[in-house]
């Protein structure tokens, strides 16, 4: 049965090396089968979350823009996918706002049970990935369904385009194509 997988990437460059990963993860799943979806937050209005915590309550956010249509995907998908650049050992800050804008998740009845990352750096320093697991570790261990099922790393990449034939594409495309 196909599975409903959302492809969220949070580079700030059109057709960054991040986008890349997501574009190559995303090809897999569609040629297994699966339905995609692929979402770039660099074209996308989402503010800092507020911490009123009224989507607690309502399961919507208090602020109009673009990140409430994401979190109704993100309810709908039965796997999440997060593509990011590593900026200072960590996540960029477009991932992180929206995943602190996901917070009428945590009181929903949310599909996804699988959670992959995939993340790209000018360091290619094997280590240089862990703080963007644990960031995206830290938001998935708020919902007890859920769990981090793959990461793919491309180091030594940092101009657009740069990640060209390197292996971390092909690892993308067959970590979706085993979803």
């Amino acid at each position: 049965m196909p599975k409903n997988i959302l492809v969220i990437s949070s580079s700030p460059r059109k057709n960054g090396n991040s986008d890349a990963l997501a574009y190559s993860f995303a090809r897999g799943a569609e040629n297994a089968g699966n339905n995609v979806e692929k979402i770039t937050l660099y074209d996308k209005h989402i503010s800092f979350c507020k911490g009123c915590m009224a989507c607690q309550k309502t399961r919507n956010c208090v602020i109009n823009d673009d990140a409430g249509e994401i979190v109704d995907k993100m309810l709908e998908a039965d796997v999440i996918v997060f593509a990011t650049p590593i900026y200072y050992y960590s996540i960029s800050g477009q991932l992180k706002t929206m995943l602190d804008r996901s917070n009428p998740l945590y009181t929903a009845d949310y599909r996804f049970r699988d959670v992959y990352l995939l993340a790209s750096a000018a360091e290619d320093e094997e280590n240089t990935v862990n703080g963007a697991v644990t960031a995206v570790q830290g938001w998935i261990n708020c919902f007890q369904k859920a769990s981090l099922k793959g990461v793919v790393f491309a180091g030594g990449v940092t101009d657009i385009g740069e990640i060209a034939g390197h292996p971390a594409l092909e690892k993308a495309y067959d970590m979706g194509k085993n979803v």
